[in-house]
């Protein structure tokens, strides 16, 4: 569970976005950014490194999604950065996207794959996964390529590994053991 705080800027983002009807687009633009922090060290250790100046951060955050970003999602990274507290960003992305959610009566699904996936095979996988978990998801992507081939889906705590890499282990140990 997210602390206070976390939970505090997820809902204050959450309610901003929404009275401007930009939910969904901002949303979707923090959980690429917060997945990008999270597959970055050099990222993470520019915006999360005491001795690098505020205005270095902040031109970090300006260069990365400047105009290219809702002014909503470049001006939310920004403040958290300014706190000092861009080491929480993913934890406030998740508690936003777990937020959003519920707020559409879904649960969220983090759908690790190699390559990109259309908006057809989304819907295939989010309904074989709300067939699987009995819930209505809804499914983020994030291009991992070390998933190699395949998917690994985690819904909640239910990881759903069909990854070439995880097939490969099981003829593995099938075959020695």
């Amino acid at each position: 569970m997210a602390d206070a705080r976390v939970q505090g800027y997820a809902a204050g983002i959450f309610e901003v976005a929404k009275g401007e009807g930009v939910l969904d687009k901002v949303e979707d633009e923090l959980f690429r950014v917060a997945r990008g922090f999270d597959g970055s060290t050099e990222l993470r250790d520019a915006l999360t490194n005491p001795r690098l100046p505020l205005e270095r951060k902040l031109a970090v955050v300006d260069e990365l999604l400047g105009t290219k970003a809702h002014p909503l999602t470049a001006g939310f990274v920004n403040f958290v950065v300014s706190l000092e507290r861009a080491g929480d960003l993913s934890a406030i992305v998740d508690e936003l996207v777990s937020r959003s959610a519920a707020s559409r009566d879904k649960v969220v699904a983090e759908v690790r794959t190699a390559i990109s996936l259309d908006d057809s095979t989304v819907e295939r996988l989010a309904a074989a996964l709300s067939r699987r978990t009995g819930r209505d998801v809804e499914v983020k992507v994030v291009i991992d390529p070390t998933v190699l081939g395949g998917i690994i889906a985690q819904v909640g705590d239910t990881v759903i590994d069909g990854s070439v890499k995880s097939r490969l282990q099981s003829v593995r140990e099938a075959l020695v053991g």
